[in-house]
């Protein structure tokens, strides 16, 4: 099922608000968050509009989890973070999806919750480019 208002759902300027597809994976999407506060901070999505992991079943729930680790591992291997926070919320989206954001120790907001949208750095699309380039190579 796709709900036509979802940027996850449909792409699109939604989509464009906040992020860039890198590619899909197993039962779910890799998109790279355009904040990048956090370097290598991305968002996987399930491939469906479901809320709750409780709404996947058992098979689908184990494949989102591998999804959400073979893009943790690929931004482990292109970022080389400290630690890896996950996120999942989405109170309003209501599109099952997780936010992985690296944390660097000598990096923003180390030691606290991330900011969902702190805003503080953009990139050119080239810059982008090469990140998804970075991710691309390790999935």
């Amino acid at each position: 099922m796709k709900d036509p208002n979802c940027g996850y759902c449909f792409g699109g300027k939604a989509l464009a608000a906040f992020g860039i597809k890198i590619c899909d994976l197993s039962v779910s999407q890799l998109i790279l968050f355009k904040e990048q506060s956090h370097p290598g901070r991305c968002i996987v999505a399930f491939r469906d509009h479901v809320s709750e992991m409780v709404d996947l079943s058992a098979e689908d729930r184990s494949a989102f989890f591998a999804d959400v680790n073979r893009a943790a591992k690929a931004i482990h291997a292109a970022f080389h973070p400290d630690k890896i926070n996950y996120g999942a919320y989405g109170d309003t989206g209501c599109h099952l999806h997780f936010h992985l954001v690296p944390k660097y120790k000598d990096g923003f907001e180390w030691g606290g919750v991330f900011a969902m949208n702190p805003g503080e750095k953009f990139l050119t699309d080239a810059e982008y480019a090469e990140m998804i380039e970075k991710i691309k190579k390790e999935l």
